[in-house]
């Protein structure tokens, strides 16, 4: 299961779209679904009921907190137990229980563990923009057709913003550019990934981007004095799919009256990335060797290690 995407934490889902009814989502090829238990807990199943494989989104959220299935009426609870089975008052329900995952509420989101009835390895770590109090977040989402990796390594390749991003985040490189402008990108191993920054012509721009392996990626615009930074959150879905959700947190104008500002900013970001990544070789990236590369490449062929050296490498 998760093939390619297994024992690792990944942001799912907003929090505030998990209500009363279930939700579905499509995890590296898996169904998963989502639901608030007792106390408002979010629990995350394999979408199969353990008895006939239908899908447990179909079913609803009884009072007690259990997702009742839609063919049989079996309830389970968060952690994947067998509440009840109709019918069958001698059934061993602590041995008919459901698949559950891991999960955890990070901030405004829902990180899900990839490792079916296991206990996670760590914790997850998450970009401060994501989690830290007293910030306004804006969320869009985006579904694209390729493969995550390929969506993953545009987010932390800097040297295209200048040309895709020409007229928005690329618009102050583009007008410091000349025909013989070079760029080095600085990258420093970090615990949880990498930090790079891109120096033009010797000089630091002062952005900072950051990868959160294995699918997050933190931008940080430099402005005096506040805080800024645009996330990207790259997830595998179905088949050949990927679902990005953009995600800015800001210290200033943190009103909700300038949340649309913001959603309109970001959903332009994420658009003007979307025919030229889809336009990419289909399926995962390949190893470096495989292209061409350069110098400016360093970032992305960081990235394309780490997933086949780690990601790839623990699924053959």
């Amino acid at each position: 299961m998760f093939h390619g995407f297994a024992n690792i934490w990944t942001p799912v889902i907003e929090t505030r779209q998990i209500g009363r009814d279930p939700v579905r989502v499509d995890l590296a090829g898996e169904g998963v679904v989502l639901f608030r238990g007792e106390g408002g807990r979010i629990g995350a199943l394999i979408d199969r009921c353990p008895h006939r494989g239908v899908k447990l989104s179909l079913g609803k959220v009884t009072a007690d907190g259990c997702l009742e299935c839609p063919f049989h009426g079996w309830r389970f609870a968060p952690d994947g137990s067998n509440r009840r089975v109709p019918l069958n008052p001698e059934a061993k329900i602590e041995q008919l229980g459901a698949t559950a995952l891991p999960t955890r509420i990070m901030g405004d989101m829902v990180w899900v563990y990839t490792a079916p009835g296991r206990e996670a390895l760590a914790e997850p770590i998450a970009p401060d923009g994501l989690v830290a109090p007293g910030l306004s977040r804006t969320y869009v989402t985006r579904l694209w057709d390729c493969h995550w990796t390929r969506a993953m390594e545009n987010m932390l390749d800097s040297p295209h913003l200048p040309f895709v991003h020409r007229k928005t985040i690329g618009k102050s490189l583009l007008r410091r550019m000349t025909p013989q402008s070079s760029m080095d990108i600085v990258w420093e191993d970090t615990p949880w990934g990498g930090r790079a920054s891109a120096h033009l012509d010797g000089l630091d721009g002062g952005g900072v981007l950051e990868f959160f392996r294995p699918n997050v990626m933190a931008l940080t615009i430099p402005i005096p004095n506040r805080h800024f930074r645009i996330h990207a959150l790259v997830m595998p879905a179905g088949e050949g799919k990927t679902q990005l959700t953009v995600v800015t947190s800001r210290g200033f104008l943190r009103a909700g009256v300038f949340d649309p500002m913001f959603r309109l900013s970001s959903a332009k970001i994420a658009d003007e990335d979307k025919a030229v990544v889809e336009s990419s070789p289909k399926g995962a990236v390949p190893p470096s060797g495989d292209e061409r590369s350069v110098k400016t490449d360093r970032a992305t062929l960081q990235f394309r290690k780490y997933y086949h050296d780690v990601l790839a490498a623990s699924a053959a």
